[in-house]
């Protein structure tokens, strides 16, 4: 059966929400702040973390890094909140968190985000070991390393994930729909520009300093990874 751990301060929410998942069979646990959170996170073994932001004391942003940088890295991480801005849906991302879901939400939108990070989760593992490889960039996808002129590239999970997608789809033409359901596994509000942020973000750490550009935009489509030589 898999485990989830709920992080909600509201006890209505997080009885509603965990009435509703374990008439899926998921099994839950609850905990309302971010210390009873990292108790039970001591304890136990969890396969996804559904966080709210707003929690008392240690706000979940904070908690999102301090889980992230634990030995609990690999468990993925929903983050739910109220605010659904561009500018929030980065910012709970940058914290380490796998998806972002906006309150209020229908039961079925959250079962399906869990099952898209539960999906991604099994199969990060590949059964050999394999490099992508663009020019002299190179993404080790057993390691989670991305080296490019033999300098290593710190990237957020979600910018790895932008990576491995584009590097995986070279010379291909990836509309932003397309990124947003291949990304993130899920449909996000198609008014936000989270994915020319994030581009923006992924263009400044691979291709700034460096000798020529790997990410080009196609006007009125979307973007595309090639050589410049291409």
């Amino acid at each position: 059966m898999i485990k989830l751990l709920l992080v909600e301060d509201e006890p209505g929410v997080a009885s509603f929400i965990k009435k509703g998942l374990e008439e899926e069979t998921y099994q839950v646990q609850v905990a309302y702040d971010g210390h009873m959170a990292m108790q039970l996170l001591s304890n136990s073994q969890f396969d996804l973390i559904i966080l709210d932001v707003i929690l008392p004391g240690i706000n979940g942003l904070d908690l999102c890094k301090k889980i992230k940088q634990s030995t609990l890295v690999n468990v993925p991480i929903l983050m739910l909140t109220a605010l659904n801005s561009t500018e929030n849906v980065v910012t709970g991302l940058d914290s380490g968190a796998d998806d972002y879901l906006s309150k209020p939400f229908k039961l079925k939108e959250l079962l399906a985000r869990l099952r898209a990070l539960l999906r991604r989760g099994n199969t990060t593992n590949s059964p050999h070991h394999e490099v992508l490889q663009i020019e002299d960039l190179k993404l080790d996808r057993d390691a989670k390393i991305v080296v490019r002129d033999d300098k290593e590239i710190k990237l957020t999970s979600t910018e790895y994930r932008l990576l491995e997608y584009f590097m995986k789809n070279q010379k291909r033409v990836l509309s932003r729909i397309d990124l947003l359901e291949s990304v993130w596994d899920i449909n996000f509000d198609m008014r936000t520009n989270v994915v020319d942020v994030y581009v923006l973000y992924l263009r400044n750490k691979i291709e700034k300093n460096f000798k020529s550009k790997l990410i080009h935009t196609v006007i009125g489509m979307g973007y595309i990874m090639r050589s410049e030589a291409y």
